[in-house]
């Protein structure tokens, strides 16, 4: 029996793991439970009547809900772990009251030590295997704690390429560029980076799909509110009498059906056109595209 409960914790020490790598390393477009919690918050946040200042604080407070998840699963599992050996198999330090409090009390906090890598030392694992396992768990610590930050660095970039994009965007639409002035070289090279800008920002939904659930705040800085006009320039390009010009249009739509394809398989899920993507993904996000 002692055994079935150490592997009942062993199990979700590995469930927070596997979580953890899909979440970072290995993301999926079938998610887990870090991508639930973000759903889930999002979608209350959409409920609220203030909904711009309350969604906008979504993808932080995500971050910090899943990061607490894991790290919470971690602790409690390896706890369990340890609880159905407190305290024959564990030596206490010469005066610790530990030995006299409840044998779970003294495993999660055994456990919130050792994850943290404090190492105080008033409880040590006495048995073999226990002095193994213990060492592992502040290796799975310290790898939260290095995963965590590595993942707060990686997710601002994504935000500031795909907000570079819609202000890119924005500042077209607001220049009113003629048609001779896109039907030439230069609107060529323009199209042409725009669909660059649009392939990074469909890889940063890919490599970091958490990256949907944070507010870009004004319309202008707002790719949901803008992607439409991006859209717009590709059209104008494919009708071009220049080839070049048509080429890049090409390249343009075809990069922003990839992000339409991408966006309805991982968040919006309504089967339609790329405009009819694009005009939901407007509408999550409470913008007019």
């Amino acid at each position: 029996m002692e055994w079935l409960v150490s592997l009942v914790g062993a199990g979700l020490v590995m469930i927070s793991l596997r979580d953890l790598f899909h979440t970072l390393w290995h993301p999926t477009r079938h998610g887990g439970l870090s991508r639930l919690v973000m759903t889930a918050l999002w979608r209350l946040a959409r409920r609220f009547r203030a909904r711009r200042r309350v969604v906008g604080l979504v993808g932080p407070l995500a971050m910090v809900t899943v990061v607490g998840m894991w790290a919470g699963t971690v602790i409690l599992g390896w706890a369990i772990v340890y609880w159905p050996h407190m305290p024959e198999s564990f030596a206490f330090s010469p005066g610790s009251k530990a030995a006299q409090e409840p044998a779970l009390l003294d495993s999660l906090y055994l456990s919130l030590v050792t994850v943290a890598t404090l190492g105080l030392g008033d409880i040590a694992p006495g048995e073999g295997w226990l002095r193994v396992v213990s060492p592992l768990e502040a290796l799975v610590g310290f790898a939260l704690l290095t995963a965590t930050v590595s993942w707060v660095l990686a997710i601002y970039p994504a935000l500031t390429r795909r907000r570079v994009l819609a202000i890119r965007l924005a500042l077209l639409r607001d220049a009113e560029p003629t048609t001779q002035q896109i039907d030439c070289t230069a609107g060529a090279l323009l199209l042409d980076s725009l669909a660059t800008e649009v392939v990074r920002v469909r890889i940063d939904f890919t490599q970091y799909a958490e990256a949907y659930y944070f507010h870009d705040g004004e319309d202008h800085s707002s790719l949901a509110a803008m992607v439409g006009y991006a859209a717009a320039l590709a059209q104008r390009g494919q009708t071009a009498r220049q080839p070049e010009v048509r080429l890049a249009g090409d390249l343009l739509a075809g990069a922003l059906r990839d992000l339409a394809a991408i966006l309805d398989q991982r968040f919006l899920h309504t089967g339609g056109t790329p405009a009819d993507v694009f005009a939901a993904y407007a509408a999550d996000h409470g913008r007019a595209s």
